[in-house]
């Protein structure tokens, strides 16, 4: 079985619950039944920013100054590319999901979405990419 850990702050109003369910069945249809372990953070444009800058400056938006001004909805992390991974464990490490909470609400209100939906596409989307599965080139 799959654990599937969420971190939060208390005020982002997320179904751990929900979230948990739809990834354990994700990785269950996709052919993940091995103990292993997935972590999902919810997280602010100030992190989603800093995440950017460390992992993914490359990809981002750099204005003339080259400043990173693009905040991303979302990452994923499989654990060889996180430097100094924080989740010890004898299971099978799956990856990291982050997501931007504040982005979230954003999108799902211009795409005339509920919440939940558009944070379940994006958790889906991003477990693609820990399998292995990544957008065309």
């Amino acid at each position: 079985m799959v654990k599937i850990n969420i971190s939060k702050q208390s005020n982002y109003p997320i179904s751990g619950v929900n979230v948990r369910k739809f990834l354990q069945d994700f990785f269950k249809i996709n052919g993940i039944v091995s103990d292993s372990e997935c972590h999902v953070s919810f997280v602010g444009e100030a992190k989603m920013k800093l995440l950017g800058k460390k992992y993914y400056h490359k990809q981002s938006l750099v204005s003339s100054d080259g400043k990173d001004n693009k905040i991303h909805n979302v990452f994923s992390f499989v654990e060889s590319e996180v430097i100094d991974w924080k989740h010890p464990s004898s299971l099978m490490q799956l990856g990291e999901i982050v997501v931007c909470f504040p982005i979230v609400l954003k999108e799902a209100k211009m795409e005339n979405k509920l919440i939940e939906e558009k944070v379940l596409e994006l958790v889906g989307h991003s477990a693609l990419h820990l399998l292995g599965i990544h957008h065309e080139e």
